[in-house]
C-alpha cells in the first residue's frame, strides 16, 4: 500500500531515502487523480522493499506541493538521494512510472 506522506515527514520519507521514490501529489475532489490511485498502489505492492511510493493529499499537506510548484494535479515526482529526477503530470500509462523506478535501480 503506498504510504501517506504529510509536510510533517515529508523530508524523513522522500528526502533522506536510500531508495528511490515515486511521489503522487492528489486531491479526494480530483478525478485523474482517481484513475491513477489504482496504479499507484500496484506500483507500490511491485516494488515494495526496492522503492519507496507514497501519496501526498495537495489540500492537507501544501508546503511541498508548493516547494515543487505542483500546479496541476495528478502528478507524479521520482526522487533519487533527495533530487527530483522525473515529473510526470496527468495521468500516464503504468509502464511510464514502472520505466522511471526501473531507471533506478
Amino acid at each position: 500500500m503506498a504510504l501517506e506522506i504529510t509536510d510533517a515527514t515529508f523530508e524523513e520519507v522522500v528526502l533522506k531515502s536510500d531508495k528511490p521514490v515515486v511521489v503522487d501529489f492528489w486531491a479526494v475532489w480530483c478525478g485523474p487523480c482517481k484513475m491513477l490511485g489504482p496504479v499507484i498502489e500496484e506500483i507500490s505492492s511491485e516494488y515494495e522493499g526496492k522503492a519507496v511510493v507514497g501519496k501526498v493529499d495537495v489540500d492537507a499537506n501544501q508546503e511541498f506541493a508548493a516547494k515543487f510548484g505542483i500546479r496541476n494535479i495528478p502528478t507524479v515526482l521520482v526522487f533519487k538521494d533527495g533530487e527530483v529526477v522525473q515529473r510526470q503530470v496527468g495521468v500516464a500509462p503504468k509502464k511510464t512510472y514502472v520505466d522511471f523506478i526501473e531507471g533506478l535501480l
